[in-house]
């Protein structure tokens, strides 16, 4: 079979440019005995191009100038690695309007601009293929899109940042706390200088709004998302957690329940230990997937990293290639948001168990005043922890966990209790999420 030559341009040519470079550089010959494309390298954009790389590029490639990239028209596909939602915009929409089809790996952008980018890419009639903003190297788009087509997919529990695992992770297995999990992710290169990003929740939040769109074959917001972060995360609650039977993890959750109604949100769950996410370890992501015919299904790998990102874009380069990117796009059919926001749950009307943490005085008493705001507010108690011996201020940490309840009962019984003398700090409250067993 006779290679078709496929030209790419490339901006941005930071960590993950840098990785796309090399894979197309190093594997052209092997890309092109699997698929018969011939992938070329024709320019890579960056406004920085004298810093060092760890990728060689041939003579004349690298320009700071974006027009060598719109005005050839040999360059059939664009790839986006500029990041963020300013620029990187602008260039997405000036190579959909240069003819250009478009590869990215922007979770931020797509979230918050998604249903805009789509509308222009398909009045030029060009795509926009998108593998790589959800989960690294783990094939997630493709495999909602396509691969669970037949299902209706009825709920996602995602650890979908590499940061905030690797730090639960570290504060799990060393009993780190958390700013110090945070110093040995940064150091690794597992978190920016700046993680606001990860550790708030955001970037989950951001993959979130994409993978639930798509599943749910609807546009959703960032606002539609409940976000919390795990900076308040105290190695102590993760050890008391342990105790119980639970481990600590960010979930991006998207649910929807038979009458059609959503919930979407981010945040520390606790997980029962045998739970197959439990077991998600360091910056590796995973997502497991609930469908009406395949039933649980759950992807896992590498999802941060110059090189499993890279994997990923040039695997969309390559489906664009094909013409396949092509065909699912225009078959990607998504309810318009203004239908899909009466269908969106707030957080108070969640039903969960939770747990829950005060630090109270020792002294007699005070159990009967927790027990009577907790009954007051209609919430059962499943189990209590409580170990000998005091803390500061004559202090103890009691340890409730409860049966299924709505948030916004647990949310006016924390605000009661934290209003009692006898405890000391604000509780601490989080939810224990049941992901289902699927059972022969």
């Amino acid at each position: 079979m006779q290679e078709k030559i496929v030209k790419v341009g490339l901006i941005g040519f930071g960590t993950v440019g840098s990785g796309v470079a090399k894979i197309i550089l190093e594997q052209a010959d092997s890309i092109a005995a699997k698929t018969a494309l011939r992938l070329q390298l024709a320019c890579v954009v960056d406004t920085d191009t004298t810093r060092p790389r760890p990728v060689k590029l041939p003579a004349g490639i690298l320009t700071n100038d974006i027009n060598k990239l719109l005005n050839d028209k040999s360059i059939q596909i664009g790839v986006e690695l500029v990041g963020g939602t300013g620029i990187a915009k602008q260039i997405q929409l000036k190579m959909l309007a240069a003819g250009k089809d478009v590869v990215t790996a922007n979770k931020a952008l797509l979230a918050e601009c998604g249903a805009e980018l789509y509308e222009a890419a398909d009045k030029a009639g060009r795509c926009i293929a998108f593998e790589a903003s959800c989960a690294g190297g783990v094939p997630i788009i493709s495999g909602i899109r396509t691969g669970l087509a037949a299902n209706d997919i009825t709920a996602l529990y995602g650890i979908v940042n590499g940061t905030c695992n690797y730090i639960l992770s570290n504060m799990t297995a060393k009993n780190e706390d958390f700013t110090e999990a945070l110093a040995q992710a940064q150091a690794k290169g597992y978190a920016e200088a700046d993680p606001a990003l990860d550790i708030s929740g955001v970037d989950t939040a951001h993959k979130l709004v994409i993978l639930a769109s798509i599943a749910f074959g609807c546009q959703v917001s960032l606002d539609d998302v409940y976000v919390e972060g795990i900076q308040e995360i105290s190695k102590d609650d993760i050890r008391f957690g342990g105790e119980m039977g639970y481990r600590l993890k960010l979930l991006a959750i998207a649910q929807k329940d038979g009458n059609g109604r959503i919930s979407l949100r981010v945040h520390p769950s606790f997980i029962a230990r045998t739970n197959h996410l439990a077991h998600v370890h360091g910056s590796f992501n995973a997502i497991s997937i609930f469908g009406s015919a395949v039933g649980h299904i759950m992807y896992y790998g590498r999802g941060a990293g110059m090189m499993p990102t890279a994997s990923a874009v040039v695997a969309d380069i390559i489906d664009v290639a094909l013409g396949n990117s092509a065909t699912t796009f225009r078959h990607l059919h998504l309810k318009p948001h203004s239908e899909a926001a009466g269908l969106i749950d707030k957080i108070d009307n969640l039903v969960s168990r939770f747990y829950i943490r005060l630090m109270a005085k020792d002294q007699p008493g005070v159990f009967a005043q927790i027990g009577k705001i907790l009954a007051d507010n209609a919430i059962s108690i499943s189990g209590v922890l409580q170990h000998e011996g005091t803390g500061p201020n004559n202090t103890v940490p009691v340890i409730i966990t409860t049966h299924p309840n709505h948030q916004y009962k647990i949310t006016a019984a924390l605000a009661a209790l934290a209003k009692l003398d006898t405890v000391c700090t604000k509780p601490v409250c989080i939810r224990i999420v049941d992901i289902p067993d699927d059972k022969e």
